[in-house]
């Protein structure tokens, strides 16, 4: 279990929304991170590749960022093996092709639009992600 940090934490959800509303105001794009990447890739050719970058940038960026402003690291631990890596990464973006989007999509924008749509793929992924949770931890026996 983490600590959990209120401050921290409705500062980030209200930068993200922030972002979110700004980049829907000036774009009419709908901040996903799978349709970010997903169009960096080749057939994807428009004017909106700059953008793509900048905003994948800003992701890798953000950590960074933070690290130089408040002089702490954020603190990540790794335990899964590598193939349980691979498996939740393919299982995800086989998720996130079929549910058209992914958790910023639809559970931040998605909501926010009040999209049916984004309704439906935010229970349906909240409910996997506590299931798996729950069988991992208290099934399995893993951490």
């Amino acid at each position: 279990m983490t600590d959990f940090t209120p401050v921290s934490a409705a500062l980030g959800g209200a930068l993200i929304g922030l972002a979110a509303v700004l980049l829907m105001a000036t774009t009419g794009r709908i901040a996903g991170v799978s349709g970010f990447v997903s169009r960096l890739l080749p057939p994807y050719s428009d004017n909106l590749m700059p953008l793509r970058l900048a905003f994948v940038a800003g992701l890798l960026v953000a950590p960074v960022l933070y690290n130089l402003i408040t002089g702490t690291t954020i603190a990540t631990a790794v335990i899964a093996q590598p193939l349980a890596l691979i498996m939740a990464g393919l299982l995800v973006g086989i998720g996130t092709v079929a549910g058209s989007g992914c958790t910023s999509g639809h559970g931040v924008c998605g909501l926010a639009r009040l999209s049916p749509r984004s309704l439906t793929a935010t229970a349906i992924f909240m409910i996997t992600a506590i299931v798996t949770v729950y069988v991992t931890r208290h099934v399995l026996g893993g951490q």
